[in-house]
């Protein structure tokens, strides 16, 4: 992967206003993509929240590979970092959020109650990579278009905070990545989930490596979905897709933009069942 210039200076700005507002609140959202638990975790997540409490939900879950993803999920756990598969589209496990919240904030609650402290709603903070999700979920939590959602990334612009109930506040933050991939395949993944824009990687590279993942690891699926009778090289398999979904121009051509866009889209709308990009390895 060519080195491409990919972090825009309003993202160095919101994460210097998050590091501020961490003072605010009393526990940390952490969103990734359950598609790609490592690759939509920020490297510099322990240097940003600091010593606050943290909550791990693992977004878009109902798309996710789920032996690969509890692999992930007990991953971070040992590092203690409680998680939560959720889905804000399902509703899977939405509910349960606020009880997880309780669970792990339930000594330093004690400790306010103990001091006297009269009880007050509970601030959270939202943080995670571009299209994570974030304003679906706040919609989903607060039952109102409190947020504005896309399938593009950066559509939250700033910080706004948002009361989810009574008890309840949160404070969404505009998606935040990382200024270099230390591994170009984080980049293929943020790409393939459509965390970072399509006009920062070509097309075509992040379709072939989509080709080569698939596979990799989903082969049947993927001649499932394109009703392929095998996998041969890059070439001759778009060849097929393009002609079986008749992606075709003048001449009977096969429009190899086409076929990247149809495999592209199908890898972000789940056509080929759960994945996992990101695949655990022991460490």
């Amino acid at each position: 992967m060519k080195q491409v210039q990919w972090y825009p200076g309003h993202m160095s700005k919101a994460l210097r206003e998050i590091k501020e507002s961490l003072k605010l609140v009393d526990i940390v959202f952490v969103l990734l993509d359950a598609r790609l638990p490592e690759s939509s975790m920020n490297p510099r997540l322990q240097e940003i929240i600091e010593n606050k409490p943290a909550l791990i939900l693992y977004t878009k879950s109902s798309l996710a590979d789920q032996k690969e993803l509890n692999k992930w999920l007990a991953h971070y756990n040992n590092l203690g970092l409680k998680g939560l598969k959720i889905d804000a589209i399902t509703g899977l496990n939405i509910n349960k959020i606020k009880d997880a919240t309780l669970e792990i904030l339930t000594d330093k609650l004690e400790r306010e109650k103990r001091r006297g402290i009269q009880p007050r709603a509970i601030r959270t903070m939202i943080i995670g990579i571009p299209n994570v999700g974030k304003s679906t979920l706040i919609n989903t939590l607060s039952k109102k278009k409190a947020a504005k959602t896309g399938n593009t990334p950066g559509i939250t612009k700033a910080q706004q905070w948002i009361k989810i109930s009574e008890d309840f506040e949160l404070l969404d933050t505009p998606g935040v990545l990382w200024p270099k991939f230390d591994d170009p395949t984080t980049g293929y993944h943020l790409a393939l989930s459509g965390a970072i824009k399509d006009t920062i990687l070509p097309s075509e590279e992040v379709a072939v490596y989509a080709h080569r993942f698939l596979t990799q690891y989903y082969p049947e699926r993927y001649k499932k979905r394109y009703d392929l009778t095998e996998l041969s090289d890059v070439a001759n398999t778009f060849e097929m897709i393009g002609r079986k979904r008749g992606a075709l121009i003048k001449g009977n051509q096969v429009n190899y933009d086409m076929v990247y866009d149809i495999i592209l889209r199908d890898l972000r709308d789940g056509a080929f069942g759960g994945i996992t990009f990101d695949r655990f390895k022991s460490i």
